[in-house]
């Protein structure tokens, strides 16, 4: 399970600090696909496997199910890290992302998502108020904290 927010810097060339805790889960290969919201999602190739068996059970005839699968699919890439803990992010995936130099990865739950810094703080903006009607709705759900 991912859990944590760290701060990195993206260097000139597009490549990226995985933080240590991080690499541990995940192992030397991963996969980086375009997420919602704006971010990127990271995924162990074990988790991308469940996700790929999941999302291919869905039906060709739906337009939603077939733009979901190009924009997951075709958007993603396979890393690797380096000697120096790094991954090389894809130009298309920092565009997509709006990645220039301060990111924050955040570890959630069964993955892990990329953020330009501005964006995370900006889609993390809560009063109190608010996440409590958060926290009303995902009980609805069945979901308890």
């Amino acid at each position: 399970m991912f859990i944590g927010e760290f701060e990195h810097n993206i260097d000139d060339k597009g490549r990226l600090i995985m933080p240590a805790k991080f690499r541990e889960e995940l192992g030397k290969e991963f996969v980086v696909t375009k997420g919602l919201d704006g971010c990127l999602f990271v995924y162990s190739l074990e988790e991308w496997s469940s996700i790929e068996n999941t999302i291919h059970s869905k039906p060709m005839t739906s337009v939603s199910s077939r733009k979901f699968m190009r924009f997951f699919f075709a958007g993603a890439a396979n890393c690797e890290v380096d000697k120096q803990g790094r991954i090389l992010l894809p130009s298309n995936l920092r565009e997509y992302a709006q990645l220039k130099k301060e990111v924050i990865l955040a570890g959630v739950s069964s993955r892990i998502e990329i953020w330009s810094k501005d964006r995370w703080n900006d889609s993390n903006e809560f009063s109190a108020d608010e996440m409590d009607s958060i926290a009303e709705d995902m009980a609805e759900l069945g979901i308890f904290i």
